[in-house]
């Protein structure tokens, strides 16, 4: 199992936006061979957003990332983000 999770950490008048690129890059690779599940999540206590994926396996990640990421290539994370993406590339031991 292979696991990629993306804190964001939006500015408030780009929540919305980074909600909807958040939910185009997970509808990119909806239902592939080798995604088990994506979710688009909002933290309970700050205004944080996590993107979580699994995967069967980074093979399976590596296959289905050039087209989630293509889904987004034109998106101003710069200006939509306080901070740079938090990516956590997650294997379990």
């Amino acid at each position: 199992m292979f696991i990629l999770m993306s804190i964001h950490h939006p500015h408030p008048e780009h929540r919305d936006a980074l909600i909807d690129s958040m939910h185009r890059y997970g509808a990119a690779i909806s239902g592939e061979r080798g995604l088990r599940s994506i979710h688009t999540l909002a933290d309970a206590g700050s205004e944080r957003l996590v993107g979580l994926a699994i995967f069967d396996s980074r093979e399976d990640f590596e296959r289905l990332a050039p087209r989630a990421r293509a889904a987004v290539a034109d998106d101003p994370f710069e200006v939509w983000e306080q901070v740079p993406i938090d990516g956590l590339a997650l294997t379990e031991i």
